[in-house]
């Protein structure tokens, strides 16, 4: 009884370390990890002084390590922890003898949650890195990180004892710090310390194996730091952080509204609990009022939702009669009250305006918005720069609350580990997919598994497609139309051409387009493209499929996809084959990765009369359908089989033509209807094509594109009349020999004859061309450029290159004071360039290799935005000694750079004009051109 009396206290102080998470360091006596041994992280006590709130932190890991590893080992466990998500911090500074450890790299220490040390046979020979190992240490008994050590080909006793080439360092240090002794001696206890440690031993082990272990060790670990209250909140730091700059509690007095936006299932009341959870004891009084959309709906719902305010804010049971009475009452009892008042799913202005005005709260208040209507928050007055949207789940991130919900663990078994990366794709980072499908595949076998992944085309997940439906409900008629065309069919497309195709089809896109964006249904990416998320636009696909689930013929819209691929039997070989398509199909997309042969008894699109959109590719069909809608808004047809459009065409409201690759030789008949609408005509590589057609039948034509077009000879006259045409490419036409006497196309900006290799003249410019801002003339058979060139005012580029009838460079060019880029490579007849090159005052390039030129015009120097001069190919070129006057002055006021005068050698100006070379800018390629007073063909 007295031996327990004894020892009563010390097991009481040892529980109550054990309670505070308090470790001790193993004794000296600690036997090495052996191989199959869970690694721990130790954490030594903390400091008194680290006993309030850490501060935030900004890196996952710090990783240690000496340079031998840099390039192998270490940047290998670098990016299997980036793999996983982990925020690592590794420093990439060459080391320099004697200097200190850099002061980011403290910092970086103390603002990590976790040290990787890899300890190998080097690392005790570098004075820093046992420095940065002391002040990891140092943190480490502060509480301030954990600690992860890597035996790298060395045995853990060695690190320990400090014996073999750590006991070879040592005998150094101890020599070159005889004054300093305090200082290895530090050195020597750090490597102790993290020597106890349990880490990795990679002796006989495969390095992937490891890296592998310490990356699921390090991402388990983080996972437990999440929330105490729930393990599955994946990612939600990061969330939290976005937030807490959000809600800048910092300013104590001013009241805010802060509205977290996305579609649904993106995790908006997820992060909003999360954050009420954090913040709520800083308020007087905190509130989260749910399902505001839903409750709304109901009879006196609002009131209903007011009493809720009431009564958790106030503590009161409020006898309310009306919205208006509720918000006079709730106006007059919290604006002296600091308050937290959480809205979740709003979708009316109304809502807020009756449960939390920011008007009626008292200093320090917040509000909180979780919406999927971006313009409710913008009509309610919240700032842009307070609307948080929700992203998707990061790589990594998604995994790991997939195998959280499947598996409860945060990686997938071996035998599931690919199907999960597939059901995690589809899930596309939304956290409510990821967890409706971990849960419904929990406790199955690989078998279903692979079934239910097969499946999710056809069938998808009701429970995911419900949430995602809301916001589609929620639109218009003609914004779901626009969704549907978006989701069935114009994904990725650009939004320009989009809207005009909608907007023929009446749709009003310009608003409904708007709606989506409001409701993050679609985002416009940073090449002005449509994107919708997949799981949207395969709800889209899922509402139309569900129209008619067995019979394809009476759906809106028909389109391929990948899973096509995968059957025997798709609807093509149903509604085409067997002419099953109705008056209900309006778009038909049958673009094909390879190319197939389809046989038919009788025209499919005869039945289509309302088809407004179609396209069709890599697919032979056993005989030419000729039958097109008249609402026909989009006809892309690649390698059309006719010669030309059938008699009856007579799309009148055609937006794009597109036949590339066609064997028309003759678009349509002279029948055609007038096409206003027509705004693109693509008619690339259309070989037998002979001559274009009569351009009065489509005045509105904005882009012609007759590239590749081989055998055509004849354009027809009224192409002048196109006075909206933006953009002409005829790259290619190899037969065409002439063009209209003269044209006047002002709303020109791309003119492309590259390659008209008959072509022997350019038209004359008559009449307003400033919007021409490309001309590519470069392989035409071009004798003389006529001086209405000069009108072109607004002229970027001239490619002349190849031109080699060109017989001299025509002074109009010099009236171009817009021009940039010339070339004149290849133009072989061209002798001299005219003394007045200085008017070409934003020309940056000018490529004049292999022309006849013996002698550069001296106005070359006044060229200021001269960037690239190109002489290659030209023998023994001097620039011009004699300046003239005017030059003169204009050279001595001009600034030259001293590394132009370098460049430019010594022959070609005179002693006094050398120091004028101040401060211009010419490339190196220039330098050998013009260097040495003539310049040299290229070696």
């Amino acid at each position: 009884m007295f031996i327990i009396l004894l020892l009563l206290p010390c097991f009481l102080l040892h529980l109550v370390n054990f309670l505070l998470g308090r470790a001790e360091f193993p004794s000296s006596s600690t036997p090495e990890l052996e191989h199959e041994e869970a690694p721990q992280a130790l954490c030594l006590t903390p400091s008194s002084s680290s006993s309030s709130t850490p501060e935030t932190l900004d890196f996952d890991v710090f990783l240690s390590f000496r340079g031998d590893t840099r390039n192998s080992f270490t940047d290998h466990l670098y990016h299997g922890l980036d793999l996983k998500g982990i925020d690592t911090f590794r420093d990439e500074e060459k080391l320099e003898r004697g200097k200190p450890i850099a002061p980011k790299l403290l910092k970086a220490i103390e603002h990590s949650k976790f040290a990787v040390v890899v300890l190998s046979e080097d690392y005790a020979s570098s004075t820093w890195y046992l420095d940065e190992l002391a002040h990891i240490v140092q943190c480490m008994k502060e509480g301030r990180l954990k600690v992860f050590p890597v035996f790298y080909h060395i045995e853990p006793s060695e690190v320990r004892k400090q014996t073999g080439n750590f006991g070879k360092a040592f005998a150094k240090h101890e020599e070159n710090f005889k004054k300093e002794k305090g200082k290895v001696k530090k050195w020597r206890r750090a490597l102790r310390k993290v020597a106890e440690v349990a880490g990795w031993d990679l002796k006989n082990r495969k390095e992937s194996k490891v890296i592998e272990e310490i990356a699921n060790k390090i991402s388990n670990k983080l996972n437990e730091k999440l929330s105490s209250s729930n393990n599955d909140l994946i990612g939600m730091d990061s969330r939290m952080k976005k937030m807490e700059e959000y809600l800048a509690l910092c300013r104590s007095d001013d009241v805010r509204t802060i509205g977290i936006w996305g579609f649904g299932g993106i995790g908006k009341t997820t992060l909003t609990n999360e954050v009420l959870k954090k913040i709520r004891d800083q308020f007087d009084a905190t509130c989260f009022v749910s399902s505001v959309r839903e409750e709304s709906t109901k009879v006196n719902g609002l009131v209903g939702m007011q009493k809720s305010l009431f009564a958790t804010l106030l503590h009161c049971n409020e006898d309310i009669q009306n919205a208006d009475l509720g918000i006079q009452s709730l106006r007059t009892r919290l604006r002296k009250k600091k308050v937290l008042i959480v809205l979740d799913d709003v979708d009316k202005l109304d809502q807020i305006k009756a449960l939390a005005d920011e008007s009626w709260l008292g200093p320090g208040s917040r509000v909180i918005i979780t919406t999927r209507e971006k313009h409710e928050l913008d009509t309610c007055g919240v700032l842009a720069d307070s609307i948080y949207e929700v992203d998707n789940l990061k790589v990594g991130e998604d995994f790991q609350l997939f195998c959280r919900k499947a598996f409860k663990e945060n990686d997938a078994p071996h035998d599931y580990k690919e199907l999960s990366k597939k059901f995690v794709e589809y899930a596309g980072g939304i956290p409510l997919a990821l967890e409706v499908l971990g849960l419904c595949l929990r406790v199955k076998n690989v078998t279903e598994w692979s079934e239910a992944f097969d499946r999710l085309d056809e069938d998808p997940e009701e429970d995911i497609m419900n949430v995602l439906k809301i916001s589609f409900d929620a639109l218009k008629g003609t914004a779901k139309q626009i969704f549907l065309d978006i989701a069935c069919l114009f994904n990725g497309e650009d939004q320009v051409r989009v809207k005009r195709i909608l907007e023929s089809c009446r749709f009003y896109p310009r608003s409904g387009m708007r709606d989506l964006l409001d409701k993050a249904l679609i985002k416009i990416n940073e090449r002005n493209e449509l994107w919708m998320h997949d799981l949207l636009r395969k709800m889209g696909q899922d509402i139309v499929r569900r129209q008619f689930p067995n019979e394809p013929g009476k759906r809106s819209r028909l389109w391929i996809n990948e899973n096509a691929y995968k059957r025997n039997r798709s609807w093509h070989d149903e509604v085409l084959a067997e002419n099953t398509g109705t008056t209900a199909v309006e778009g038909l997309f049958l673009s094909l990765l390879a190319k197939k042969e389809i046989q038919l008894d009788a025209d499919p699109f005869a039945k289509m009369c309302n088809l407004r959109l179609l396209k069709i590719c890599n697919v032979n069909f056993s005989r030419c359908p000729e039958y097109f809608s008249k609402e026909l808004r989009l006809l892309e047809w690649h390698e059309y089989p006719l010669e030309s459009l059938p008699s009856s065409f007579n799309p009148c409201q055609l937006v794009e033509l597109k036949m590339p690759n066609s064997r028309i030789t003759q678009l349509w008949h002279e029948s055609c209807t007038m096409m206003e609408n027509l705004v693109q005509m693509d008619l690339s590589y259309c070989k037998f094509l002979i001559k274009t057609p009569d351009f009065r039948k489509v005045p509105n034509l904005e882009r012609l594109i007759l590239e590749g077009c081989e055998k055509l000879s004849e354009v027809h006259a009224t192409i002048g009349d196109l006075h909206h045409l933006v953009v002409l490419n005829m790259k290619g036409c190899e037969s065409l020999e002439s063009l209209p006497h003269s044209i006047s196309l002002e709303s020109l900006k791309t003119f492309n004859l590259s390659g008209c290799s008959k072509l022997k003249e350019f038209p004359e410019i008559v009449g307003n061309m400033e919007a021409l801002s490309e001309l590519y003339l470069d392989g035409t058979a071009i004798r003389k450029l006529l001086a209405s060139i000069q009108q072109l005012k607004g002229l970027i580029l001239l490619n002349l290159n190849g031109c080699k009838n060109l017989t001299g460079f025509s002074m109009a060019i010099c009236s171009l004071t817009s021009l940039r880029y010339l070339s004149l490579s290849g133009c072989s007849r061209i002798d001299i360039l005219p003394e007045n090159l200085e008017s070409l005052e934003q020309l940056q390039e000018l490529d004049a290799c292999k022309i006849a030129i013996t002698e550069m015009p001296g106005s070359i120097l006044l060229l200021p935005k001269l960037k690239r001069l190109c002489l290659r190919g030209n023998k023994d070129v001097r620039v011009k000694s004699s300046v003239s006057a005017k030059h003169k002055d204009e050279l001595e006021e001009s600034s030259v750079s001293t590394e132009q005068k370098d460049e430019l050698g010594e022959s070609f100006v005179s002693t006094e004009h050398k120091d004028e070379l101040a401060e211009s800018s010419v490339s190196t390629e220039q330098k050998d051109e013009l260097a040495e007073s003539s310049v040299s063909t290229e070696y």
